[in-house]
């Protein structure tokens, strides 16, 4: 099974939101990461077939998605950043009304709804209106109308968008064990969300998918680029004007850790970061780190 994108560009008036993307997605997770407007967004709305690319085309197995139309529908799953539904509806009266929009069999609609739910922990809200539910609880139920037609290929936006960190271990772990001969891509700016589940992330920036690999050939890249140090709090502006900052932390005696890396030591070697560390008068408790976090930062230099 696979889904391979064959240079996809979308340009509107005065902008290229995605820029001759090639990418081929296969069974597993998949983690989209990228800072905002980097182009996600418009790549996973004509991967869902509701946006026409300017050039270049998507191909399930093969067969163009566009051609295959309703076949294509049937087991594809989506999630939006925002889902519409009418305030008067509940959550069980919602996600019958999009099992019927998928053709969901009427036998099986009653068990799969109640089975999203318990999943989702969504049972004890079913007869509430939408409207009245917390964004966690929302959130939620857009996941469970995604995953209603037991889609093959499910793509969501933004998934975690308002869970709390216990439902964000639940998602995950749902997703992972979901995720066997299916492709599950996910959009997201929270990296741990993706950070042990995925098979593999791909990072875009500026409309371009401009790394893919495993969680530790991404950090792998890194390694010897990014540096950890402690400075007192007074003296962040100064090195937030030279530095790129990629998190910091407070720390006692009012002072802030700071994981960093300098634009120029990306691309170059650990001779070259060091020296230029040395240059800056960093204090000498600076130390070497490499995370996922760190390697999905690349996006925006």
């Amino acid at each position: 099974m696979e889904l391979k994108i064959e240079h996809l560009s979308k340009r509107f008036k005065d902008k290229t939101a995605v820029d001759d993307v090639s990418l081929t997605l296969t069974s597993g997770v998949w983690g989209l990461l990228g800072a905002n407007g980097a182009g996600k967004t418009t790549l996973m709305r004509m991967i869902a077939d509701i946006m026409v690319p300017t050039n270049g085309a998507i191909y399930y197995d093969g067969q163009d998605i566009h051609e295959m139309g309703k076949a294509y529908r049937e087991l594809f799953g989506f999630l939006p950043q925002d889902f519409g539904y009418s305030r008067d509806f509940t959550v069980k009266d919602y996600l019958e009304y999009m099992a019927a929009l998928k053709d969901v069999p009427a036998r099986e609609t009653s068990r799969k709804i109640n089975h999203l739910l318990d999943i989702l922990t969504l049972s004890d809200v079913k007869r509430k209106k939408i409207a009245k539910l917390s964004g966690g609880m929302k959130r939620r139920v857009g996941i469970a109308q995604a995953m209603l037609n037991d889609p093959k290929i499910l793509v969501m936006d933004e998934p975690t968008a308002g869970l709390d960190p216990g439902e964000r271990v639940r998602f995950r772990n749902f997703i992972s064990e979901f995720s066997h001969d299916r492709i599950v891509l996910i959009s997201t700016h929270i990296v741990s969300d993706v950070e042990y589940i995925a098979t593999r992330n791909a990072i875009m920036k500026d409309g371009k998918i401009v790394d893919v690999g495993t969680t530790d050939e991404l950090v792998k890249q890194i390694e010897g680029k990014v540096w950890t140090c402690t400075i007192p709090a007074r003296d962040l502006d100064k090195y937030e004007m030279r530095l790129r900052i990629i998190n910091q932390r407070g720390e006692d005696n009012n002072q802030v850790s700071m994981p960093l890396t300098i634009l120029s030591c990306i691309f170059s070697s650990f001779p070259f970061c060091a020296l230029r560390l040395r240059h800056l008068h960093l204090p000498m408790s600076i130390k070497l780190e490499a995370t996922a976090l760190c390697a999905a930062q690349k996006m925006d230099v």
